[in-house]
């Protein structure tokens, strides 16, 4: 079992979710709430979870976590947290759930509108250390939020803004890649190329991080060599184990900074009918983000060929379609079922991320309407 406390102490290891009632009382509460989603409770998950607790434990559930969290769900789950008492949250499921927590870990603890604490509002200085604490167990191997210091919301007037802070990392993150083997192929996919995207664009971001770096390369490597194991193989144990460590690398090196794959797949994570997961948005985009940034990073791209066993001078941009091909995903933003006349908007939403501080190259109004247009097909 490994225990590794960098940014916060994450336990990591099949059957580690055994250990959640521990973990839990470590952070002192005593009456959690449980954010997950209607899926997660389908899967027998949250009864797994409920199986490692003491049937005498105080804990409530909000189940209604929609697949990108919104606004109205931070409402409903603060209110639950209200009313029963809660004094810390448990949650479980993939990046929606995790990000839904942390969000009501501010708002429990703090006065004000979700929008007051945005990070491109300013609201980052707003977020103390006295958020109600956090413990996150994911059930996907990709979002990489167990470790993250971002929470990522739908406003009521649909943005899709973060809340940035140190203090909503979660206090308590739960690694167990068992919880993922009976993911569906496509889930398994998308998620991993989430970790793989947060990973490549933390490596070519121009900021300077060394710890981050490293982290990075190690993790774009090990996905790029189990992704396909974990897809074709679900129960290959070993491979859900790297794919986990994939991710949670991932969340751990985009402390440095994202880029525009982020940005653009921001704002398009906040269409709501239909929704569109965010890991399969990155998958798509990724490739067109990286053909402009190629001439800006030379150094870097040398070092992800190396990293994934491609020759000297490979198409990197290229290989990744290949590799969503394998993977089954969608080969174009219009295959997804994005409505083509909502790109102008998805432009004024790329623009205004705050990922756009991490791109090696600057992206302007007429280079973004130019990837939407080449990610569109």
């Amino acid at each position: 079992m490994a225990i590794i406390n960098y940014l916060t102490h994450i336990r990591f290891d099949h059957g580690a979710i055994a250990h959640t009632h521990a973990d839990a009382c470590s952070t002192g509460m005593s009456h959690p709430l449980i954010v997950t989603d209607k899926g997660i409770r389908e899967a027998g998950l949250l009864d797994q979870l409920l199986g490692h607790l003491p049937e005498d434990w105080h804990r409530s559930i909000y189940d209604n976590t929609p697949s990108n969290p919104t606004e109205e769900a931070v409402s409903e789950a603060h209110e639950l947290f209200a009313s029963q008492g809660c004094d810390g949250l448990i949650a479980i499921g993939g990046g929606s759930p995790i990000d839904l927590a942390k969000a009501v870990a501010v708002a429990a603890r703090h006065t004000g509108q979700l929008t007051d604490f945005a990070f491109i509002e300013g609201g980052a200085d707003l977020i103390t250390d006295a958020v109600a604490p956090v413990v996150a167990i994911p059930t996907t191997a990709g979002t990489g939020s167990e470790v993250g210091r971002a929470s990522l919301i739908t406003l009521r007037d649909g943005r899709k803004l973060a809340l940035i802070s140190p203090h909503i990392i979660p206090a308590r993150s739960i690694c167990d890649p068992d919880l993922t083997v009976n993911s569906p192929s496509w889930l398994t996919a998308a998620a991993g190329m989430d970790a793989l995207t947060h990973c490549i664009e933390c490596y070519i971001s121009p900021k300077v991080n060394p710890v981050a770096d490293a982290i990075s390369l190690d993790g774009a490597a090990r996905a790029w060599r189990w992704i396909r194991t974990a897809y074709e193989e679900p129960t290959n144990k070993q491979a859900r184990w790297e794919m986990m460590m994939a991710g949670t690398q991932g969340g751990l090196s985009f402390q440095k900074s994202l880029g525009a794959v982020h940005a653009m797949s921001h704002p398009l994570g906040s269409l709501q009918d239909p929704g569109f997961h965010h890991g399969m948005l990155n998958a798509v985009i990724l490739p067109h983000v990286l053909r402009y940034h190629e001439t800006a990073v030379d150094r870097h791209f040398a070092g992800l060929r190396d990293a994934f066993g491609l020759g000297f001078g490979a198409d990197l941009p290229a290989a990744i379609e290949k590799l969503n091909r394998g993977l089954g995903l969608p080969k174009s933003l219009r295959e997804m079922g994005v409505p083509e006349d909502c790109l102008p908007h998805m432009v004024e939403g790329a623009l205004a991320d705050h990922s756009n501080a991490g791109n090696p190259r600057e992206v302007g109004r007429a280079d973004y309407e130019a990837l939407f247009q080449a990610a569109y097909g």
